[in-house]
């Protein structure tokens, strides 16, 4: 049973996030009216899905992709419900609300169904997209129906032979006379590559233009339309885009993962977004929005793994408790080891979400002009995207050792989000290249001003002496780090990037817990948040300190042997 986590969303909206600053049409009343909405939306339509998408799944047909039975119906009524178009532009049709309100339903909707919420999070990547770099024409054409949900769209960069290498794809493009461009190529690894929810998908695909260098200066960024359009606007001609084949995946199974083949028959007809040999450029656009929403699908399996535990450990009734004078079987919620993988995944899942909306509300303010903000978001992005899908593997792996061999089982679900978390370390960047971007270029911001800016704002508030203590072990690192060569800095990143994501959870879990520990309400509500925050300060925090080695550790010992060594 899924239950939206409104009261903790609205917590952390309003304490970590400061919504009532970001937008004054963001009222108490609204920001309400929306949580409740989008759980009640996510609950009776999604959440009935989740286990027909693991077990069935879209399936390639002659006509294409269809999903499974109820899909096609429980996405129009996400359209219908204009739940896409929260955080979207008004000028094409949005909201125009903060984009943590929007990320807050992004949630509550992968939540209820993970895979199926990886539609919504391309579209919001395609419209990041346009807007920054798309032509008025492409704006007006395309951002009312990316908007609205009733087109989607897609990130089209990996081939079989460029993965993490963009460089090296070798997708083509070539001018025609009206101006547009000849698509060819295969793409691998597009998620809702081709389905049967949406009249039209949006696919944005990195290629080569003719005489372009090589590497990622050459590279550029095309809009490549399913269907082309009529002078209407509605869609037309098929564009010579054919699914191949369908990813048959450890998880994820309500989302087709497509390998995709453009120009079959040179009729595939793309429109070139931004400058030639600025697709890196504006494709990170999208990339970097993604990183922010993939992180937020840590939070999303997080919180229902965590439910789903919780639920289980209070009905399984399962021996005494040790040291009770009664012999009787309890319900194992009451075992102290279970209490603390409980009490475990609900500290790791809220620091995740304090994280990442922390994140999301640094991206609203640079939205709206803050220059510092601006900075914090980009230095926080690998924090949110790799240690907000750490924390949802770990939760998930918790949720499954809380069920025991239960959990083993797939009638359960907790091992489906085991199967399904597992791909969001790797996607969209995976977190070893998070880890890098963070110590090879974030750390350099301003000769490293805004990390010190970020450590010095939290040590200013810190109150535990723990909390302190590994935030100080963090500016020895950065300083450490900043001072390194590249080997040195790449070996140690990872473990920073624990470190660093561990402190400012910490910090934001710290002071969540004195806001809850000092308000009135509901007391169970306010009694959970408190002691998760004591926990995590107590537990979790002490643990990043034996980072420190790791972090501070010269490169030599990763190479004091030779690669055939590793096969001994």
């Amino acid at each position: 049973m899924f239950t939206p986590a409104t009261a903790e969303q609205r917590f952390v909206l309003d304490h970590v996030v400061r919504i009532a600053e970001l937008s004054e049409d963001a009222t108490p009343d609204m920001v309400e009216a929306v949580l409740e909405g989008a759980g009640a939306f996510a609950a009776g339509e999604w959440s009935p899905l989740e286990r027909s998408g693991d077990e069935v799944g879209p399936r390639l047909t002659a006509e294409g992709v269809k999903m499974p039975e109820g899909f096609a119906a429980a996405y129009k009524a996400y359209v219908d419900g204009g739940w896409g178009t929260i955080g979207s532009p008004p000028e094409f049709g949005g909201q125009g609300l903060p984009v943590s309100l929007s990320a807050a339903v992004l949630e509550t909707l992968g939540s209820a169904n993970m895979g199926f919420a990886l539609a919504p999070i391309l579209t919001v990547g395609a419209i990041e997209a346009l807007m920054h770099h798309g032509t008025p024409e492409q704006k007006a054409a395309y951002l009312p129906h990316l908007a609205s949900g009733a087109w989607t769209g897609t990130m089209n960069l990996t081939e079989p032979q460029a993965g993490s290498d963009v460089g090296a794809l070798r997708s083509t493009a070539t001018p025609r006379a009206d101006g547009t461009w000849s698509i060819r190529g295969t793409k691998i690894f597009i998620s809702f590559g081709d389905h049967d929810m949406a009249d039209n998908i949006v696919h944005l695909v990195l290629a080569r233009t003719p005489d372009a260098p090589p590497g990622t200066r050459g590279i550029s960024l095309f809009l490549v339309p399913k269907y082309r359009l009529k002078d209407d606007g509605t869609p037309g001609d098929f564009n010579d885009v054919r699914v191949v084949s369908i990813e048959h995946k450890m998880g994820l199974h309500a989302s087709p993962t497509c390998v995709l083949s453009f120009g079959d028959h040179g009729d595939c007809i793309g429109e070139l977004v931004g400058p030639e040999l600025g697709g890196m450029r504006a494709m990170f656009t999208m990339m970097n929005n993604a990183r922010l929403n993939v992180g937020l699908q840590g939070v999303q399996v997080a919180e229902r793994a965590t439910q789903r535990a919780v639920a289980y450990a209070r009905e399984r009734i399962q021996s005494a408790r040790a040291g009770s004078p009664s012999r009787e079987s309890v319900a194992i919620v009451e075992h102290p080891d279970v209490r603390r993988m409980l009490m475990r995944m609900k500290a790791q899942t809220q620091a995740a979400r304090a994280l990442v909306y922390y994140a999301f509300a640094q991206l609203d303010r640079a939205r709206a002009g803050d220059a510092e903000a601006e900075k914090r978001v980009e230095l926080l992005t690998p924090l949110a995207k790799a240690h907000g899908t750490d924390l949802g593997n770990e939760v998930a792996s918790l949720g499954v050792q809380v069920h025991g061999g239960m959990g083993y089982i797939e009638e359960t679900g907790a091992a489906q989000h085991f199967r399904d978390a597992r791909i969001t370390p790797i996607y969209e960047g995976t977190n070893g290249i998070q880890a890098a971007d963070l110590v090879g270029r974030k750390l350099s911001m301003d000769n490293g001003g805004t990390v010190f800016a970020l450590l010095g704002q939290m040590r200013g508030q810190a109150e535990d002496a723990g909390l302190v203590a590994l935030i100080d072990a963090c500016d020895d690192v950065t300083r450490q780090l900043l001072a390194s060569d590249v080997d040195d800095r790449l070996a140690a990143s990872y473990p920073f990037l624990t470190m660093l994501s561990v402190a400012v959870c910490g910090w934001l879990m710290e002071a969540q817990g004195r806001i809850a520990a000092a308000s009135e309400g509901d007391p169970a509500f306010l009694g959970m948040k408190a002691a998760a925050a004591r926990f995590y300060v107590a537990q979790v925090v002490p643990e990043a300190m034996g980072l420190k080695a790791a972090a501070t550790a010269s490169a030599e010992v990763l190479y004091a042997v030779d690669a055939e060594a590793f096969a001994a």
